[in-house]
């Protein structure tokens, strides 16, 4: 089976500077390509940062700084960005109609062993590869990260459509290199599979608030202290076996009638979108954010998560 050495990272963003780290992180020649010089220096200066907090937790050594930014190559060149690449990752908006631009533009760049993945977990796979030859569609996947990418160990794939089964293979092998956790999506949904579960937490959690059955503090330290407590090592299918399967069932037929069943986004939240209230980045969700506290807020959000991945280790 081939092996993956080289990595092409399409856009520079939330998401695509962070995987582009990941990889890096792991010894793998990663080029990482955005539109303008901007973006790329934004990305730069966040990959710098994060690595200097995962030297301050003991994560990285200090003098591994340099060798993994040097790994990190930018450019504003699609064709130089993927050309010798053995495997491309884009991370661009979600609109099919950019992605099909995009796409086709790749799958004429790369070379024919090449593989190409998308970290869409909104769009259907079979939409985006109309764009590719038929040729590349038996080397298109899907491979949905979460954010940071470079903390976050889950991966989500794409185990449908036309992609072969020897893509799998190549796939499945460079990320157990890498260190993380994958799951295989077996039919086509939107959201694929973690972000329909979150989703479907967060739709009564914004419930609760709306109805004012507690404030915002205590339904996180619900979750924090409670389930998520227990889901952080015991994922919820095995936290039900452990429970008994008859007390679930008891406790769903009491409790499901109370809960949120709509199929849009809960007023609540559709109105601080709306008020320009989007949380951290405007300093102001259902908790303020005074702008002297964000970069530490956000610092100390991704200190637990180093902490946790470190814990993690010992569950896998």
């Amino acid at each position: 089976m081939p092996t993956i050495e080289t990595i092409g990272v399409i856009g520079a963003g939330t998401m695509g500077h962070s995987i582009a780290l990941d990889f890096a992180l792991h010894g793998f020649d990663v080029r990482l390509y955005d539109i303008a010089e901007e973006p790329l220096a934004r990305a730069a200066a966040h990959t710098a940062d994060a690595l200097q907090l995962m030297v301050e937790e003991d994560f990285v050594a200090a003098d591994q700084v340099e060798p993994i930014l040097s790994r990190i190559r930018a450019t504003t060149d699609l064709a130089a960005a993927v050309a010798d690449r053995d495997y491309v990752i884009e991370a661009a908006p979600e609109q099919l109609a950019m992605k099909h631009e995009l796409l086709r533009r790749l799958d004429g760049f790369m070379r024919p062993t090449a593989i190409l993945a998308s970290n869409t977990s909104s769009l259907p796979l079979a939409a985006m590869a109309q764009a590719l030859s038929p040729a590349r569609r038996t080397r298109f996947i899907i491979n949905h990260w979460f954010n940071p990418g470079h903390l976050i160990p889950l991966v989500e794939f794409s185990h449908f459509g036309e992609t072969s089964d020897e893509v799998y293979a190549e796939v499945a092998a460079l990320y157990r290199r890498i260190g993380k956790q994958t799951i295989d999506v077996l039919k086509d949904v939107a959201g694929l599979v973690a972000n329909r579960i979150q989703v479907a937490l967060a739709r009564e959690v914004f419930s609760l608030v709306e109805r004012g059955v507690a404030s915002p503090e205590d339904i996180d330290k619900a979750m924090k202290f409670g389930p998520a407590f227990r889901n952080a090592t015991t994922g919820p299918v095995a936290v039900a076996d452990f429970g008994g399967l008859d007390i679930w069932s008891a406790i769903s037929d009491n409790i499901l009638k109370d809960m949120d069943n709509s199929t849009k986004a809960n007023p609540l939240l559709r109105a601080k979108a709306q008020e320009g209230n989007l949380g951290v980045k405007t300093g102001r969700g259902f908790f303020d954010y005074p702008p002297e506290t964000i970069a530490e807020t956000k610092r100390q959000f991704l200190r637990r998560l180093i902490h946790q991945l470190k814990a993690s280790a010992f569950y896998v």
